[in-house]
C-alpha cells in the first residue's frame, strides 16, 4: 500500500536559548521568522519549509541530530557574508562530490546550540574555491 508521503512538512530542533536562536536564524542567516505562536517556540520560513525551533524545559533534552543543509547560489558570497556576521566555520568551504553534471561543494558551521548546519552549492565542474 502506497502511503502517500509527500515532502518533510518541518524540522524541529531544541534550543537553551530561544531568543540567541533567532536572532541568529534571522540575523546570520537571514531566514524569515513565519510564525511565533508563543515566546518558546519560532517557525521560520526555509523556501516553504518550516523550521521549528523550540525552547527546550532541560538542555539535556537538546540533541544534536542530522545536518541541516541550505542550498545556496553563491557558497564564496555566502560564506563571506555569514563570516562577517561572526560565523565560524568548523569545514570551510570544500568540494564534497564529483558528479557527473556539477562538483558538490560544502561548508559547516553551528547554531548556537552546536547543531551543525551546512552550506552547499552545485558549482560548475572545475571550481576552484578563492579564498578573499
Amino acid at each position: 500500500m502506497d502511503l502517500g508521503l509527500g515532502r518533510i512538512g518541518q524540522i524541529a530542533m531544541g534550543a537553551a536559548d530561544i531568543e540567541a536562536s533567532v536572532k541568529f536564524y534571522t540575523e546570520v542567516m537571514g531566514l524569515r521568522i513565519a510564525l511565533r505562536p508563543h515566546p518558546g517556540m519560532v517557525f521560520f520560513d526555509c523556501a516553504g519549509q518550516y523550521l521549528l525551533v523550540e525552547k527546550s524545559q532541560k538542555p539535556d533534552d537538546i540533541r544534536v541530530g542530522s545536518v541541516l543543509y541550505f542550498d545556496v547560489p553563491d557558497l564564496a558570497l555566502c560564506v563571506h557574508e555569514m563570516e562577517s556576521r561572526g560565523v565560524s566555520f568548523v569545514h570551510k568551504p570544500h568540494r564534497i562530490a564529483q558528479m557527473p553534471a556539477y562538483d558538490l561543494w560544502m561548508a559547516f558551521f553551528e547554531d548556537p546550540d552546536k547543531h551543525l548546519l551546512a552550506l552547499q552549492m552545485r558549482a560548475p565542474k572545475g571550481y576552484e574555491w578563492l579564498k578573499g
